[in-house]
Order: C-alpha cells, then structure tokens, then sequence
C-alpha cells in the first residue's frame, strides 16, 4: 500500500486494518415467540424439506396471513434458508406473505370466480355488488376457477364454497360466521365394501391376480390418461414398473382448467373407486410410497381422503404403501405432472425440462407413476367387465367412455358420462336439456380455457383425442364450455388470456411476457391480426410447458372462425 492510500485509510476508515465483531449474526433475526408459535404449530410433526407447503398452511390457517417472524421462524425449524422458504411462500396464491411494515389482510377473505363459466353467469356484476356492500372486515378478490362450474357463479366465503351465489347470501354468510366447508354425503367404505368393493384389490394382494394380467387388460381396453394429455394408461404402467427400483407413485387432483369439474364430483360422490384403483396402480408398480395432490379450493375432498384412507390402513389394504394427500396452494400450473412433483417436494410449481421424463426420474429422483383421478376411477370397472366393455364403448370410431365436464349456456349443466367420441351437439341435446331458453348454439371449448374455441359449424366433430388437432383444438380434459348467440368471443377469448396471465409461473420468459403482452392487445379497440399471430407462434414454439404452447389457441381461433367479433 503505498503512503497516499495508508493517510486515505487512516482519514476516512479509523477503523481500518481491524476486523469487526457483529453483536449479532448476519440477517433476519429469529423472534423467540414467533419461534415458539410455530414450534407449537407444528407439534410432532417432521420437519422434512417435502412438508414446507403443508407447514406453511398450517400458520396461513391459524393466522390468516405468513408474517416475516413466522417465515424465519419456520425455516429455522426446518433448517432452510430464509430465501428458500419466501420464494415458496410467495409462488403460491393462497399463501399471504406480509412483510415488515406491512399490513395484514382482513380476517376475512372472500373470492369470487370470474372465469368464464362464471363470468358468463354474472361473476362481474357479483363482485361490484360484494364490493359496495362488504367492510372493512372483509376483503375480496378475484380468484381463478374453483371446480364448480355447473353451478356459477361461484364464491369462496372462507373456506365455504356456495355456487349460484348472489350478493345477499354471501353477506348473510359474512354476517354469521358461516365461512367452513361441507362435507357431502358420499359412498363410505362400508358401503362401497358392500357392493364389490375392493374383492379386486384383494385379489392382487394375495397374488390372484398377477401384474402382467392386469396391466396387459388396461392395454386391451385402450384406456387413456384422462387428465389431458391422453397417453395410454397400460403403457404407462408397463414403461414404469420397466425401470430399476424404489419407485413412486402420484396422483393429480388439481383439477384447475376452467370449465373442469368431474374429478372433484367423482371424489364427492364415490371416493373409494378411485382409491381401489390407485392402490391396484401402486401395487402393479410396486411403488413405495404414493402422493395425491388435492387442490385446495377442494377442502371437502381432501378431508373425505384422508379420513377413508385412515380406514383402509385398519382393514390393512394398503399393503404397506405409505400414502399422503398433499394440499395444493392456488396454482394451476400444478396441474401438469412435473410442477405437480416439485410442488409435493415442497418446492416452486415450476415445471421441468423433459427428458428425462416423470416415469423416469420423477418424485424425489425415482421413476413414478403418474395418473389423475378419473383414469384411476375406471380401473376397478375395466378389470372386473373386461376390457372389451370399455373399449367396445364410443361412438363415430372412437372407443371407451368419456366424463365431459359440461357448463355455460346449457339447461342442465353438470358432469356428462357419455361415449367417446360424441359430437357437441348430441352432449348439448341429449344430455344436457338442450341450449338456456332464448339462446342459440354459437359456439364451445371443447378442452378448457387451453383447448381452443370452435364454432357452432364444427359441432358434429367427434369429440375425443386426435379429433380436433386438425382445427386448432384439443379435447383436453374434456371440459366444454357452451356459448350462444349473446356472447362475443372476443371477450371470451380475452377472459382466458388473462387467465394464462395470471397462472403463469414466470420460469419461461415466452409465456411469462407472452401472455401478459397478449392481454393488452386483445384489450385493444383493434386487435392487431400480424403481431398477434406472431406472438401465438412464439408462445407455441417456445415456452416449456403446455401452459404456454397452449395459451394462443384463443387469439388463433378467434381470428380464424370468429372474425365478426373483432369488428
């Protein structure tokens, strides 16, 4: 150091050369009673990595909100960073994170659905209504589709859910505290015992039955996964149980696409058809552990599983598989299996880079299968009729059965079982009472928000997988949304862009800026044809996962069938 930098030092750093003792470490510092809060919390349960989103719930219950203190507190216990636990907190809608200095969120939260079978119904109307009405004490929020679609509009009042809501009951239930789910009346495992159940379950445990009988059925029925991507579900099996063990299995019951509903139905309705078929999966594939992801807006569902689930470990029909419901958090990219995976490792729903694929390196690094609720839910039904009932099943060529998930200008909404491969037309007039009085049939998604719009014209079009990719659609989850002669599909279309805004995860800049630059020039007096197309490329080509390749469907198809919108 030369002479002019030590007089520089020693003028402007008296302290120089000397090194510094901290009364206290480095960054936030951990509150004792927020410690002892969360400590109680918690209780004796393990404080794994993979448990972070369920812990994080459990102070989001008790407190209403995830406080700095509480944040701290929770990754010391847990022995995470403190960045680790914001970054997952803050990914997730349902969770409140509240800095320092900041304001909690009122004690109660109301949400109102406006996607667009609710919108449809009046969710727009509803929520100014609620706003001029509700106080100081309440706060409300827009909030994505809640899988309750046959009954719009739909509002979370708390935890209670009331579909065909209006204004005066959701205040009336602010009023008396009325803010807890309900449960159903379903088939228990007595009842479901009494007619058959689990004689198939029984069968496989005791070597009745053998794997390869039960998977090579599955392959005959031609059963396909039936959360949207429709691979084939004995092919799966077979791909995973081929790989080294341990192995894993998940089940997706984060039914989020707008319009869908039939797995939550099913769950509400007849649980244990779903559970024997998962069970008979995990033992086919001899996986260790299974994990179902319930989304939260289900909370009826999730309790319904995990008390039958209690019950089928007494009868001991487990077979010592460990299997945990897992609590989503308010994100609908959890839906596809990757971000579903890392949501249950207690991580961010960002989905992965494939290959390798889920079946491969899945859960925790082990090959894992994956299935959503209603694939599982016809399992017991093809092994026990055989596979040529499920398969001999469909129309206009198409084979087995479909659940579609039917809302929007229909008399008689609701959950449809009907052979494969029915037109639109036929679900609308021989199962759903024909079209609302004084509406016409103008057009449908045939897949959900991500599916694409086709019109009234194309409604003799087999629905089914494979059917519709030649116009710009897919079937999807098979959740069709109905529209008449009243609706503007340009409006529709704008509805489901800003959905995709909003449920973005923000990992792939294609889709994270794509679908926010999209909803400002739909929004737009003109839309602007050229940079439209060329941004829908973009998402397509570019994005990592379904949600954005899917997310341009709507610009495509409103620029191809609906043109007298636009003007």
């Amino acid at each position: 150091m030369t002479e002019s930098m030590q007089s520089v030092v020693k003028r402007g750093h008296p302290g120089a050369g000397k090194k510094r003792t901290n009364k206290t470490p480095k960054g936030r510092q951990v509150d004792p009673e927020a410690l002892k809060e969360v400590q109680q919390l918690l209780g004796d349960r393990e404080r794994r990595r993979d448990l972070l989103i369920e812990h994080l719930h459990l102070i989001q219950d008790r407190y209403g909100h995830l406080s700095a203190p509480h944040l701290a507190a929770l990754a010391q216990e847990m022995g995470l960073s403190q960045t680790e636990v914001y970054e997952v907190a803050s990914f997730y809608s349902h969770f409140d994170v509240v800095g320092e200095g900041e304001t909690p969120p009122p004690p109660l939260t109301i949400r109102v659905c406006d996607s667009i079978a609710c919108e449809l119904a009046g969710a727009n109307k509803l929520l100014a209504d609620l706003a001029r009405q509700a106080g100081r004490e309440v706060r409300i929020l827009r909030a994505p589709c809640m899988g309750r679609c046959a009954k719009a509009p739909v509002v979370e009042v708390g935890h209670n859910h009331m579909t065909e809501a209006d204004a005066e009951r959701v205040m009336a239930a602010v009023r008396s505290g009325d803010t807890r789910h309900r449960l159903p009346h379903y088939i228990d495992f007595d009842a479901y015992q009494e007619e058959g159940g689990y004689r198939l379950l029984r069968a496989c445990l005791s070597s009745e039955r053998s794997v390869e009988e039960i998977i090579s059925a599955l392959e005959h029925s031609e059963l396909r996964g039936l959360g949207g991507a429709g691979f084939p579900t004995g092919r799966k099996w077979r791909i995973v149980r081929g790989y080294e063990g341990p192995r894993m299995m998940a089940v997706n019951c984060d039914e989020g696409e707008p319009g869908t509903f039939k797995d939550g139905e099913y769950l509400e309705r007849d649980p244990h058809r779903f559970l024997e078929g998962m069970l008979i999966g995990a033992w086919a594939v001899e996986a260790e552990a299974c994990y179902v992801y319930v989304r939260d807006e289900y909370p009826a569902v999730r309790e319904i599983l995990i008390a039958e689930l209690q019950r089928l470990a007494a009868e001991g029909l487990l077979g010592g598989l460990k299997v945990e419901v897992r609590r989503g958090a308010g994100a609908y990219i959890c839906g596809e299996e990757s971000a579903m995976i890392e949501s249950i490792e207690g991580k961010r729903g960002l989905p992965r880079n494939r290959p390798p694929y889920v079946a491969e390196v899945g859960l925790f690094g082990r090959p894992t299968l994956e299935n959503n609720v209603e694939t599982l839910y016809w399992v017991r039904d093809i092994l026990e009729r055989g596979p040529e009932w499920f398969s001999g099943a469909g129309l206009n060529g198409r084979k087995g059965w479909r659940t579609y998930s039917v809302s929007g200008r229909v008399r008689e909404p609701g959950v449809k079982l009907a052979p494969a491969g029915i037109t639109v037309k036929a679900l609308i007039d021989d199962y759903c009472g024909g079209m609302q009085e004084g509406h016409s049939f103008k057009a449908y998604l045939p897949g959900g928000a991500s599916g694409g719009i086709l019109p009234a014209s194309l409604g003799d079009q087999p629905l089914d997988f494979g059917t519709l990719e030649q116009f710009g659609c897919f079937i999807g989850s098979a959740a069709v949304v109905i529209f008449s002669h009243r609706d503007n599909m340009r409006e529709v279309a704008l509805n489901l862009m800003r959905f995709f805004e909003d449920e973005s995860c923000g990992q792939c800049t294609p889709c994270r800026v794509g679908t926010e630059k999209a909803v400002k020039l739909m929004s737009q007096q003109q839309w602007d044809r050229e940079l439209l197309t060329e941004l829908s490329t973009a998402m397509a080509d570019a994005s990592i996962c379904g949600l954005g390749q899917a997310a341009g469907n709507p610009i495509n198809s409103v620029l191809n069938y609906f043109p007298e919108d636009l003007s």
